[in-house]
């Protein structure tokens, strides 16, 4: 997993370089949040998030939230589901890890975002 300092993030295509890029909506970007990370005992980028951000506990957010992250918007669509990987990391992991493994999003505003960009909640 490679460290950038900023992304670019497309508006209904994702993150620019990535593998996902233009090919599904609901998968665009994975957000993982860092207290979830600790209590597992897992290190930022280890199940493959695309951000990792800090003071926010992302596993409550409704569908359809909206969340700006630097000058992006995105949209939750849902829980990840764990796959088999996360056993690659940790026999048990996959299990552990259900409804906790990050939320996927879909970008609804193209923008650059870097680290420690702060992030907004829109729904509230």
């Amino acid at each position: 997993m490679a460290f950038l300092g900023n992304m670019k993030v497309v508006a209904n295509k994702g993150i620019e370089g990535d593998h996902h890029f233009g090919k599904t909506i609901s998968r665009q970007v994975l957000l993982m949040d860092d207290k979830s990370l600790m209590a597992f005992g897992l290190e930022p980028g280890q199940i493959r998030e695309n951000i990792t951000i800090s003071g926010m506990d992302i596993h409550g957010l409704p569908s359809g939230h909206k969340l700006d992250i630097g000058e992006a918007t995105l949209e939750i669509t849902g829980h990840c589901k764990p796959c088999s990987r996360m056993d690659e990391l940790r026999p048990g992991l996959q299990v552990k890890i259900n409804k906790r493994r990050g939320m996927l999003c879909k970008v609804i505003k193209t923008g650059i975002i870097n680290i420690g960009d702060p992030v907004a909640r829109l729904d509230d």
